[in-house]
């Protein structure tokens, strides 16, 4: 009798404590968003910028053109000739009253390179601009 009892004992099923995971899950949740809060507009183009002391920061930008040192454009990480840029700029002015651009310029491309980009954008009716520019150390 003793033996069969041995083998006949009472297995409970394993279960999962949900409670726990929920919890987790919901932290991670909230890690996720609020790291994003702190997210600034990541650019992928290596752009040293000149430093200002007293630059002031905007909130995005959907036309963030960028000057490389060895003179490339980019539209928003994507390579862009200036004349499809001034186009583009164009189109974007006329059904847009407060467009506007911001220039992140390489701290090493001529001023010459900067003024013929914004003679160009103004030229296409663009009349409002920014100049990004890095932090002071």
């Amino acid at each position: 009798m003793r033996q069969r009892r041995r083998f006949h004992q009472d297995h409970k099923e394993p279960y999962i404590l949900l409670s726990p995971m929920i919890d987790l899950i919901f932290l991670l949740l909230v890690t996720f968003i609020a790291g994003t809060m702190y997210m600034e507009n990541v650019h992928t183009m290596p752009v040293r910028l000149p430093a200002a002391a007293h630059s002031v920061r905007t909130s995005g930008t959907p036309f963030m053109v960028t000057l490389t040192r060895d003179g490339k454009l980019f539209l928003n990480d994507r390579e862009i000739s200036q004349e499809a840029l001034v186009q583009a700029a164009a189109r974007k002015s006329a059904e847009n009253a407060s467009f506007s651009v911001v220039i992140r310029a390489d701290k090493d491309v001529s001023y010459d390179r900067v003024m013929s980009l914004l003679d160009a954008l103004k030229g296409a009716g663009v009349t409002r601009f920014g100049l990004a520019s890095g932090e002071k150390p």
